[in-house]
């Protein structure tokens, strides 16, 4: 009986985060064209290659490919409503996102990869890494997630089976999750998501800092609401299934 009153109340919850990002996600397109007071492709704001909103951009989508790659293996390894539920709402917001973040890229004339070879992360640099969660090379410090195969849009070669950026599932740890049935396959990947999350909203929050273009920003504040909403309802889900995320 529990279990089905906080599946009515994730519904909803889920529900309203989705909607809010959405809408906030037209307004912040509509601003980068121009049409708001956000840049667009020929305004003398426009970023430059090297900077924290191009970076963001770049690595943003790379990490949000990750994420709805998780959600569809998830989708397809258990049955539950929840998790399956939980899994869609991730991967539509995000491949949305991403969708504004490439084409930001696009309407700014910028390259979706790093200039020079930077390394993934590396715009973060001047809020001293830590203070968000990780350094420009911190996957490791969150379990020694990474890549997992995700389309390449960084630049940056990959580190130890397929390390990219902070809270990234490995190769393995994916090819684990391709493996596993049922509670098995929840519980794993509500952990990797939670990992996932941790390291996006710890960027997110570095371009609400240092990004210069207002709808950028916004859109970043509005993924680190969203993302730390979906934290506590994994959070919750684990423990239905007496488990928690990982240290």
């Amino acid at each position: 009986m529990e279990r089905r009153k906080t599946r009515r109340v994730r519904r909803a919850a889920g529900a309203a985060v989705a909607l809010a990002l959405l809408f906030a996600g037209a307004a912040t397109v509509a601003s980068a064209r121009g049409d708001g007071d956000g840049a667009g492709a020929g305004d003398a704001r426009v970023p430059g290659a090297s900077s924290a909103d191009a970076g963001f951009a770049r690595d943003m989508a790379v990490h949000h490919q990750q994420a709805v790659e998780m959600s569809f293996i998830v989708r397809d390894r258990t049955d539950d409503e929840d998790v399956r539920r939980l899994a869609y709402d991730i991967a539509n917001t995000q491949a949305n996102q991403r969708g504004m973040l490439l084409g930001w890229l696009d309407l700014w004339e910028l390259p979706k990869v790093a200039p020079g070879g930077e390394q993934p992360m590396a715009w973060m640099a001047d809020t001293g890494g830590h203070e968000h969660g990780g350094t420009a090379t911190g996957g490791a410090e969150h379990g020694g997630h990474g890549s997992g195969g995700s389309e390449a849009g960084s630049g940056a070669g990959s580190g130890a089976d397929g390390v990219l950026m902070a809270g990234m599932a490995s190769r393995s740890e994916l090819a684990r999750l391709n493996r596993l049935d049922g509670e098995r396959a929840e519980v794993f990947f509500l952990q990797l998501m939670t990992d996932h999350h941790k390291g996006g909203v710890a960027m997110a929050e570095a371009c609400a800092s240092l990004c210069s273009v207002p709808a950028e920003q916004r859109l970043a504040r509005g993924m680190v609401e969203g993302q730390q909403s979906e934290l506590g309802l994994m959070r919750d889900m684990l423990a239905e299934r007496e488990a928690e995320p990982r240290p």
